[in-house]
């Protein structure tokens, strides 16, 4: 029988699918019936087995032991267990708020790529099971210092992963330059963008209206998002809205007509024509698994 997850550890997410609270899990996985997203950056690790998530129409494959790292916001769907016979299987999930993850310093290239789309496959070695038992046991003390040693490892570890070539199961839209590390005053404003925008996407958004809760000039402001998020602010929203669509698609049996709205799209034909040149195909069609 599945580990009954803690009532606390099943509202981390809940609550806020923009940018979300910090949470761990260890438990027995099931497969998911259904795409869902959230805010997080997901850290998983698997042992026991390989597991098979369906990304944006895509399969790929996760060994066993080997941690991902991915950003949530896509909607994701854990479709295939396969033991491997070492041992149960279990997956550790580490769930990093968004706001916090930007935060954090000298991972400017890994925070780029994952929020680009990409998948992060890291060392096995960087993170052993005993690590993320300990993790763990400080994430459910309750004790502020241990907790907050605990995101400095988390950090630690990330900052590790870069003193090596990054390994995607998923490349990223477009992957950072290396060596980037923007100022913590240049994250707060694109982590203020960034929250503005996912909790705003089903409302009408113009450039100005999110440059305005940074206190700076348009202009600036949106050169100040591409620098740091390798995208223009108008093609991210558009893929939030569409990432936003497909999840709301696969999930709900809602019309297309209110999907569209839901997603923020001002008309449907304008939701048909992003939708048609993202997936090459209609939602309908992506609804009943023909695209």
């Amino acid at each position: 029988m599945p580990q009954p997850v803690p009532r606390a550890e099943r509202r981390f997410y809940a609550e806020d699918r923009a940018i979300g609270r910090f949470g761990m899990r260890i438990f027995e996985p099931q497969l998911m019936p259904r795409p869902h997203w959230h805010g997080h950056v997901e850290v998983n690790i698997l042992t026991g087995g390989s597991m098979t998530y369906l990304i944006e129409g895509g399969e790929l494959v996760v060994p066993p032991g080997r941690p991902v790292l991915f950003w949530a916001n896509l909607p994701h769907q854990l479709v295939t267990l396969t033991p491997d016979g070492s041992g149960p299987l279990r997956l550790s999930n580490i769930y990093i708020p968004l706001d916090r993850f930007l935060f954090m310093p000298h991972i400017a290239r890994l925070q780029g790529a994952l929020l680009a789309g990409g998948l992060v496959a890291l060392d096995p070695a960087l993170l052993t099971e005993s690590q993320v038992a300990a993790w763990y046991r400080d994430y459910r003390s309750g004790d502020p210092e241990r907790r907050e040693i605990l995101f400095m490892e988390i950090n630690a570890l990330l900052r590790r992963a870069l003193l090596d070539r990054l390994t995607y199961l998923r490349a990223p839209m477009a992957e950072p330059e290396a060596g980037r590390s923007p100022q913590s005053t240049r994250i707060r404003h694109v982590v203020a963008m960034l929250r503005f925008i996912m909790e705003n996407l089903s409302a009408p958004m113009t450039n100005a209206d999110v440059a305005g809760v940074t206190g700076l000039h348009e202009n600036y402001a949106l050169s100040l998002f591409t620098s740091v998020m390798n995208v223009p602010m108008r093609k991210f929203i558009i893929r939030m809205r569409l990432l936003r669509a497909q999840a709301l698609l696969l999930e709900s049996n809602a019309t297309v007509a209110t999907v569209a709205l839901q997603s923020g799209f001002p008309s449907i034909s304008q939701f048909y024509d992003h939708f048609g040149r993202a997936y090459g195909a209609t939602p309908q069609a992506l609804r009943e698994g023909r695209a």
